[in-house]
């Protein structure tokens, strides 16, 4: 927990290569669905769009502590659910094109808020196994 809370060092091309790679295998998930169990549904795609969220703002935010990126990608993600409530109709419309479904989404589901969960709790995962923390020349952590 503890390497959760502390400064990273992040390397930004590594970030963008998994965020393309997350997108990649988001996308494969819709278009692919019976390579996965059934069970499953759609919310494989879920997950992984909540990965993509925080490999993202990983490459944004090289320096936070992983629980605030993993804060931060939760909340962007939460919000993004939260705005399938309001049903403008210029929203509507950019719902209705296929960036707008990919980014926003049609219709609000809580299900989606697990599977968020879910997607960034293997974000920061991957950063606790893999990602170095910050440290200056003497050893103490840089901030």
């Amino acid at each position: 927990m503890t390497r959760l809370l502390q400064a990273r060092h992040r390397k930004r091309v590594w970030y963008l290569l998994a965020f393309g790679v997350t997108i990649a295998l988001g996308l494969a998930s819709r278009r692919f669905p019976h390579l996965l169990p059934a069970a499953l549904g759609k919310y494989p795609g879920d997950v992984l769009w909540a990965l993509m969220v925080f490999f993202g703002m990983g490459a944004i935010f090289i320096k936070i502590p992983g629980i605030q990126l993993g804060c931060g990608a939760l909340a962007f993600s939460f919000g993004i659910e939260a705005l399938k409530l309001w049903q403008t109709p210029w929203l509507v419309g950019l719902r209705h094109t296929t960036l707008g479904h990919l980014v926003f989404g049609h219709v609000f589901s809580w299900q989606n808020l697990v599977a968020y969960t879910v997607g960034v709790l293997m974000g920061l995962l991957v950063e606790a196994l893999v990602v170095p923390e910050a440290r200056t020349a003497e050893g103490i952590d840089a901030v």
